[in-house]
Parts: structure tokens; sequence; C-alpha cells
């Protein structure tokens, strides 16, 4: 008799505790789906503005031709965060950082050419910039605050356990290379 309530004892907590590491799995999971979710939102919101960029730039090139170093800065920038991407959060932040940097000095033409600043098809494009840049701005967040719990959720003890043995490695934050943490005066 006192096997079998040992033996009942011993099934329940196995059973238990299959259910608890089963459970804990499943969160992890969750929460490493919700990182690369959210990964995704600022690929896709980047892919957006790289694509808004070729379109402002021959727009600007009608009515400013001799700044052809600041328009080239601009492709070159794009170009070079568009092939970023597949790096990581780090490279691809600093490539974005110059890309913004860029695009500064690229907005900051319109004031030596009125033209350009009252052209309806520059404000429209620079109107849908700003959104894509708030946009962008959300997405880092929502990415870094998954990033958060996610890495919360896989150095925690228990969880820490079946995170080890489940493989999961902790994700780094997107951080704003150095040249997106300064101010950036653009008056347009």
């Amino acid at each position: 008799m006192n096997a079998l309530i040992v033996l009942g004892v011993v099934v329940v907590l196995v059973i238990v505790l299959v259910w608890w590491a089963v459970a804990t799995y499943n969160s992890l999971v969750k929460a490493r789906t919700q990182v690369d979710a959210s990964w995704a939102q600022i690929d896709v919101q980047l892919k957006r503005r790289h694509s808004l960029i070729p379109n402002l730039v021959e727009t600007v090139k009608g009515y400013a031709a001799h700044e052809r170093g600041t328009l080239e800065a601009v492709v070159a920038a794009r170009n070079a965060a568009a092939q970023a991407a597949p790096a990581g959060p780090a490279q691809l932040a600093q490539a974005e950082g110059q890309l913004t940097q860029a695009l500064g000095r690229l907005f900051a033409l319109s004031e030596a050419y009125p033209d350009l600043k009252a052209n309806q098809n520059f404000l429209q494009l620079q109107s849908e910039l700003g959104g894509t840049e708030e946009k962008i701005a959300y997405a880092r967040q929502f990415y870094n605050s998954a990033v958060q719990t996610y890495n919360q959720k896989i150095q925690t003890l228990p969880a820490n356990l079946i995170a080890g043995v489940g493989g999961f490695q902790a994700r780094p934050y997107f951080q704003a290379a150095g040249g997106e943490r300064a101010d950036v005066n653009v008056r347009f």
C-alpha cells in the first residue's frame, strides 16, 4: 500500500514536471517568435523607406542637378542599408544611421531651392518618409521590448534550464548607431 502511494506521488510529480517543462518551452518559443515577428516589422518599414528614397532622389535631381555628391551619397547609403539587413541589428543600425545622415543632408538642400521646397511631389515624398520614420521608430521600440521579454525569460530560473536544453540564445537589442544618437537639424 505504501509503495502504491509513493509510486502515485512520483507519477504525479513526473506529470507535473513534464507539464511545466512543456509549458515553459512553449512560452520560450512564443517569446522567440515575437522577437522574430517584430524584427520582420522593422524590415518591412526599412524596405518601405528604401523604396521611397529613389523617388525622392529623382525629384531632387530635377532641381539640384549640381548637388550630385549629396545625391550619390544618399543612393550609396541606401544601398548599404539594404544590404546590411541580413547582418543583424548592430550592422543594420549603423547602416541606417548613415542613411539618416545622408537624408538629412538631402533635405537640407530644399532650403537652397525654393522651387523644390514648394514641389508637391517632394512634399508628398517628404511626408511619406517622415511617416515611415515614425513607423520605424515604433517597430524598433517594439522589437527591443520583445527582445527584453525574451532575454529575461531565457535567463531567469527555472526557465533557463529549459532554455539551455532547448538551445534558446539571447538576442541583441537594436541600438542606434552613433550618428543616429546625435540631434539632427534639418529644416524643410
